[in-house]
């Protein structure tokens, strides 16, 4: 499955209904670490389909979510289970620390 877009209008039905851990990686377009981890990112949402759902959040068109859960820098991933952030992580990270985000 491919990583899904999250903003102001799905963000709570997909994160607050998901049976299985969400990772959420708040990014935007102008960021490079942002589009280093972006394939890696894929790669997760494709190999664990069904077990993680990756999603992403666009900080510059909604500033209100990550507000919210005090997004200051970029890329900035935040994982939820049963519906409540559980970790998170900053920077370029490498898939292992991505994965130990929702284990």
């Amino acid at each position: 499955m491919a990583v899904q877009a999250l903003n102001t209008t799905n963000f709570e039905e997909i994160v607050k209904n998901s049976t299985v851990p969400v990772l959420v990686d708040f990014y935007a377009d102008w960021c490079k670490p942002c589009k280093r981890i972006a394939p890696t990112l894929e790669e997760i949402s494709s190999e664990r389909d069904g077990e993680v759902l990756v999603c992403k959040v666009d900080v510059d068109h909604n500033q209100g979510i990550a507000s919210a859960y005090q997004v200051m820098s970029i890329p900035n991933i935040i994982s939820f289970k049963n519906g409540s952030m559980y970790k998170r992580a900053q920077g370029a990270i490498s898939k292992a620390d991505l994965l130990a985000l929702v284990e």
